[in-house]
């Protein structure tokens, strides 16, 4: 029996319609409450006055609808990017009190003075969404609990992002455009020694200075970083940033920064993402520029190179110690080359004693030579300053007559500019023989051997300029030691009578101590001169 097709009914359920409002219900509408977000992203005068005057005007256009909203506050940023909301107080505190219920509508002026970025950006308004929260965007007209909200927002939010881009850029642009006109610029608020003068250049803060001398004599008298940073903090005397404590990575970073002598290196660092601000040191990955007697010098351009030079000879040599006593890592083993240290013999007894001896012996070395106590190595040093001090004038006068030829540096200048033109033309090769591949088929072989042969010769070159540039170094410290030793030289009239700490410092390079208590002593100049216990003894 076929089946029976029925024809299927359908029944509509009508929509429930909301219970007519009774007029003499004590239900009341539910009030809003509402916050406004105020932000500028400079500190120049104008955009100041902006920012005040969209604190007033939010504050007066909330507290106008008092009968329908409740004022919750104006959050503000002042002075702070926009295209990362990780940096900005006033609106995380604001998002953090819309989240936590204290806010139901919040108006702000436009997406770009939200957020810039449009991660960030629809990242908060989905989780304000989530909650209920609205967001009115006053330019774009935008309320986020639209349907067609978060569309709007994608589209504007991402030209907001292409506006930041194109602002970074732009300033980027402006950056490199004044290190190539050699204009310097310095961050002043954490940069010791120098302010912005009139004229927009580094001016000198003579209290300022002093510290910095300071630091470079230290370091020249023997002191490693850590020990001038403890030095320093012991003193009271207040870092760049005004900290009371200081770190060997500072005092080591004023040591190596150019701009004391007068000079600037510009960009060191480079901005990789314009969204994140994070910076790289700049490894040839964009241009650098070299200004020479860009601003006035605190420190002497010879001094500045003499500590490069002894930077990089204690790091070569292992002698990057604590440096606290004048005779730290001066005085040397002449039997195993090792380094004297401080020992205290009979430390818990009236005989308490301080010697100074091969640090070798503590590790198994049997060296005969002696160990010696401060006086004797001061009585030493005093006797054998003042036998040189008799040949003053003639020591004087023969640095007169070699000075020029000991530590001229003509001929690896010459080589230098040299080099350095080939290398620019090495450069153009690499480039055009990349260009040529690039634009028509070549043997790839031949092209291969082409473009090593030549990245072989730049490196080449480069190699040379390091050896150039570490023995000019070299000569350059030479003549400010010989310099230094003349003008101890020149300024005693007589015999030195007692311990000259700063006498120690700029003369004495090291001290070898023999067998017998007999010593020869190295100074700055690469003088020698012996002397044995008869003639220095302590009576």
């Amino acid at each position: 029996m076929p089946a029976v097709i029925t024809t299927p009914k359908v029944t509509v359920i009508p929509a429930k319609k909301d219970r007519p409002s009774n007029a003499l219900s004590n239900e009341v509408a539910k009030r809003l409450r509402v916050a406004a977000y105020a932000r500028v992203s400079t500190n120049n005068e104008e955009q100041l006055t902006s920012y005040e005057a969209q604190v007033d005007y939010y504050t007066r256009y909330i507290q106008s609808k008092l009968d329908e909203w409740d004022f919750v506050e104006v959050y503000t940023d002042e002075g702070i990017s926009a295209t990362s909301t990780k940096k900005r107080d006033g609106f995380n505190r604001m998002i953090t009190d819309a989240l936590a219920g204290k806010i139901d509508l919040i108006i702000t002026k436009s997406i770009s003075r939200f957020a810039r970025n449009t991660v960030d950006t629809l990242t908060t308004v989905r989780r304000l969404k989530e909650k209920g929260i609205d967001i009115f965007f006053e330019k774009e007209n935008i309320h986020t609990l639209d349907a067609k909200g978060e569309l709007l927002i994608t589209i504007m939010s991402s030209l907001a992002q292409e506006e930041s881009r194109s602002i970074s850029e732009n300033v980027t642009w402006g950056q490199r455009k004044r290190f190539a006109d050699g204009k310097v610029s310095l961050p002043y608020k954490r940069f010791l020694g120098y302010r912005k003068g009139s004229d927009s250049l580094p001016e000198i803060v003579p209290e300022e200075a002093v510290v910095v001398r300071l630091i470079y004599r230290l370091f020249l008298y023997g002191k490693s970083p850590s020990a001038i940073a403890s030095y320093l903090t012991d003193e009271g005397i207040l870092t760049p940033s005004g900290k009371a404590v200081w770190r060997a990575s500072v005092v080591e970073s004023i040591l190596t920064n150019e701009k004391y002598k007068g000079d600037a290196l510009l960009q060191k660092k480079f901005t990789v993402d314009f969204l994140t601000k994070k910076q790289k040191i700049n490894e040839g990955e964009v241009p650098q520029y070299y200004v020479a007697n860009s601003h006035p010098a605190i420190i002497e351009p010879e001094i500045f190179d003499l500590v490069q030079y002894e930077m990089k000879r204690r790091k070569a040599d292992g002698r990057w110690t604590s440096c606290a006593h004048p005779f730290s890592g001066k005085i040397l083993c002449g039997e195993c080359g090792g380094i004297y240290g401080s020992k205290v013999w009979h430390s818990n007894t009236p005989y308490r004693t301080v010697v100074w001896q091969c640090n070798e012996k503590n590790r198994g070395q049997h060296c005969a030579t002696p160990h010696l106590y401060e006086d004797e190595i001061k009585a030493a040093f005093i006797a054998t300053f003042n036998l040189v001090l008799g040949n003053r004038e003639e020591i004087v006068e023969a640095y007169h007559e070699v000075m020029e030829a000991l530590t001229d540096t003509a001929d690896l200048d010459m080589e230098r500019s040299q080099l350095q033109n080939e290398l620019e033309v090495t450069m153009g090769l690499i480039q055009k023989a990349i260009d040529e591949n690039a634009q028509r088929a070549m043997d790839q072989d031949e092209y291969n051997r082409k473009y090593t042969d030549l990245c072989e010769r730049y490196e080449s070159v480069q190699a040379r300029l390091a050896e150039l540039e570490a023995q000019r170094l070299e000569r350059t410290a030479k003549r400010v030691k010989i310099k230094m030793f003349l003008e101890q030289l020149e300024a005693r009239d007589m015999l030195v009578q007692a311990w000259d700490e700063e006498l120690w410092y700029t003369t004495v390079n090291s001290v070898t101590v023999l067998h017998d208590k007999k010593m020869v002593f190295t100074f700055l100049d690469g003088r020698q001169a012996k002397i044995s216990a008869e003639i220095w003894k302590v009576t």
